[in-house]
């Protein structure tokens, strides 16, 4: 599972001696075993499933987005330059994205498979994209393809 690839990659970093490295991935387990415990408070079980890591390690460059906005904005490039790199990262254990194309015609796919017509099954779409898709979609661009297409 992910955990284990990313405590794998940790070890070998440690190995390295490579620090930036290893404080990334220092950061992403310690975000996953949070996860794990507020799971397990819930009365799930003990393991996350890696769609749940997938979410968490996008919501985790989504965070690194918005600091290199600030940082950029307060002309902070030694900072935008240490996020970029927790960026790249953390995409290497995150599943390929798709493309602007290839998202809008799993959108338009889902509405026809689905014979949606308005904008109020908007929900259903989504849902169906995420059970299709997983995490190789971004759900954001998605939503917008959705909106563009049902309000015509």
């Amino acid at each position: 599972n992910m955990k284990n690839i990313i405590t794998d990659k940790l070890a070998l970093a440690q190995k390295e001696g490579d620090k930036s490295r290893i404080l990334t991935l220092r950061l992403i387990i310690a975000a996953i075993k949070d996860k794990e415990i507020a799971s397990r408070s819930n009365g799930e079980n003990d393991e996350i499933s890696d769609d749940t890591v997938v979410a968490l390690l996008r919501k985790m460059i989504k965070q690194r987005q918005d600091s290199i906005e600030m940082f950029t904005t307060a002309n902070r490039q030694e900072l935008v330059d240490k996020e970029t790199e927790e960026i790249n990262i953390i995409n290497e254990f995150l599943p390929s994205q798709l493309d602007h194309d290839q998202t809008k015609e799993a959108c338009e796919k889902a509405i026809k498979d689905l014979e949606v017509n308005s904008i109020k099954a908007m929900g259903k779409v989504v849902k169906y994209l995420k059970d299709q898709h997983g995490g190789s979609i971004d759900m954001s661009l998605a939503s917008k393809i959705i909106k563009e297409i049902l309000q015509n």
